[in-house]
């Protein structure tokens, strides 16, 4: 599946970020990557509009990777740098009949930022790991070059995943449970499988990790 970036929006401060539902993002003035970008797929089918997501991931970590290692992409696309949170990634699309037609993918990257003020539970930015100014232009140039549709997209998307190997504790409903990662359904169904061997689907939001 190919696409075409058409634009990229970027802004310098956000009051009103936001992340999927109530969620909000918090960014200090000129210090973090805020940007946004439109796509056209080629050819995408609705039910497989999870590869957007995995490609705009592993794009990100692939640029973060030249600066830091310790990264992972927890489910479904939220980049992590051990246990705390780099970037957040919203994600709308538009279709046309059983297609989509147009897709504007928002990102939120911490960058320069050196404290966090609000209740967000773990935020961590590239400065408060490395110590260094990074220039924010330049790395968006390099997220933008590595976005890209090529054959094994799922694969090293699994390969990525935040605790995809063992044992970790998460919640749903009807509360905690420990269970592994088994995989991601082309749709983004995330497949678990709890310590007693039940086997368990969620989409978004119907499970969270309990960090």
């Amino acid at each position: 599946m190919a696409a075409v970036a058409n634009m990229v929006v970027v802004a310098d401060n956000q009051t009103e970020g936001r992340g999927c539902g109530t969620n909000r993002w918090e960014s200090e003035r000129g210090q973090n990557l805020l940007f946004s970008l439109m796509i056209h797929p080629e050819n995408l089918p609705a039910n497989q509009q999870f590869q957007i997501s995995m490609a705009i991931s592993l794009a990100i970590i692939d640029a973060l990777g030249q600066m830091v290692g310790d990264l992972s992409i927890k489910w479904p696309n939220d980049i992590y740098w051990r246990n705390g949170k780099l970037a957040g990634i919203l994600i709308e699309n538009t279709l046309k009949g059983n297609l989509i037609k147009d897709s504007i993918i928002g990102v939120g990257l911490n960058v320069n930022q050196r404290k966090f003020h609000s209740d967000a539970p773990n935020p961590v930015s590239l400065w408060q790991i490395t110590g260094q100014e990074t220039n924010r232009e330049q790395l968006l140039k390099d997220i933008l070059q590595r976005l890209d549709f090529k054959d094994g997209l799922k694969e090293r998307y699994m390969k990525s995943l935040y605790r995809r190997k063992g044992f970790h504790p998460y919640t749903d409903k009807d509360g905690v449970f420990m269970a592994e990662i088994v995989g991601v359904e082309d749709d983004g169904h995330l497949l678990l499988s709890d310590d007693n061997g039940k086997k368990r689907r969620y989409a978004f939001k119907e499970v969270q990790f309990v960090i």
